[in-house]
């Protein structure tokens, strides 16, 4: 008996002495994954870049600038008149729609409604948070957005797609 017991411990000293082995990982590194997806995503705003370039060429009778904040836009209705801009915390009324680069109709200003938007403090589509705060009341500006400033990579889930880039004619109406 006290041979067994010692013959359990030498050998269970044996095998608890060996060397522990690395657990090496089931799936590739986040890092290579992370650096994948951004590059995928710099190809994907570069084919859109190049759409929206096209549509600008093929609209040659107005002048689009690019913001500083990624997407282009023309003034249809420009008030020339001092006025004040919206700023945080105002609340906006405006009516806008969305259109996608062959110019078919996404969603009308009828479908949409007039809508009112607290200015920095709602969830709001990217590209307009930004748009609105250079209007004056009656102006009204058409916006290109990249999917980046618009819906994203997944869409609205209904008619805007993936990855899709938008247009948008906006009418500021009142600030209040």
């Amino acid at each position: 008996m006290k041979l067994r017991i010692f013959i359990s411990i030498i050998l269970f000293s044996f095998i608890s002495c060996r060397e522990q082995e690395v657990r090496r990982p089931i799936t590739a590194s986040k890092t290579h994954l992370l650096t994948s997806t951004v590059e995928a995503l710099r190809e994907i705003n570069k084919i859109e870049e190049a759409k929206i370039e096209k549509y600008i060429k093929n609209d040659s009778l107005h002048k689009y600038t690019r913001s500083s904040n990624g997407f282009w836009y023309r003034y249809i209705t420009k008030i020339e008149k001092d006025m004040t801009l919206p700023k945080k915390d105002n609340i906006v009324e405006l009516s806008y729609d969305f259109i996608d680069l062959d110019n078919q109709i996404i969603y009308s200003n009828e479908q949409i409604g007039i809508v009112k938007y607290i200015v920095d403090k709602e969830d709001f589509i990217p590209g307009l948070q930004k748009g609105i705060k250079m209007m004056k009341p009656g102006e009204t500006v058409k916006f290109i957005f990249p999917s980046f400033n618009a819906f994203g990579v997944l869409g609205d889930n209904n008619k805007i797609g993936m990855n899709q880039s938008i247009i948008s004619r906006v009418t500021l109406i009142n600030i209040k």
